[in-house]
């Protein structure tokens, strides 16, 4: 099946609470190749369905989205690992995994000895429900299809790329290091 570029606005909400966790209306569109794993399972599913134009509300559960919530991704270290760092309960920090991967971790609380971190990603475990529209639709380039890169890679040159299900191991490139629910952490970024 050939590969689309599909550009979209969003505006995403957590399903059971009703919290606004993040939007691009008014920024510029989402884009993305299908089939990339550029982002969560569950919502490219629906959008490569839709045609231009098209707008729809779309459910994703945790499996479809970033997982469920495991309690046993908390970890308690000494707070001298975190020197230099105004730490602040709910924030993002970015550190190196085990096979040299960049891993996102949020602070659940610390105390002037210890700092307690969160491996789990911030949406793991939530509902979410996007409001989408497809603002451009097109097939994707053979470098596109064969790079996942919108435009090819002369035009990497920065912005959110989507990030990616952290299951499949994709890495994603817009969510920054600021309080939980703050960041530009929706649609899949990682």
């Amino acid at each position: 099946m050939m590969s689309k570029v599909i550009g979209i606005e969003y505006s995403l909400k957590d399903a059971n609470t009703g919290e606004h966790l993040d939007t691009n209306v008014g920024a510029a569109p989402l884009e993305f190749v299908s089939g990339k794993g550029q982002i969560i399972p569950g919502l490219e599913e629906k959008l490569v369905e839709m045609k231009l134009n098209d707008e729809a509300d779309v459910l994703v559960e945790p499996k479809e989205a970033y997982g469920e919530y495991n309690d046993e991704a908390a970890q308690t270290l000494p707070k001298e690992q975190f020197a230099g760092i105004e730490l602040q309960e709910g924030m993002s920090l970015y550190g190196t995994g085990e096979n040299g991967e960049t891993v996102q971790v949020t602070v659940k609380s610390f105390t002037d000895d210890e700092v307690t971190i969160d491996y789990n990603h911030p949406m793991a475990g939530k509902s979410l429900m996007f409001s989408v529209s497809i603002v451009s639709l097109r097939d994707a380039t053979d470098e596109e299809m064969e790079t996942g890169v919108v435009g090819g890679m002369a035009a990497m040159g920065g912005g959110c790329c989507g990030g990616g299900h952290h299951d499949h191991g994709s890495e994603g490139g817009c969510c920054n290091s600021e309080p939980q629910g703050q960041s530009g952490g929706g649609c899949g970024c990682h």
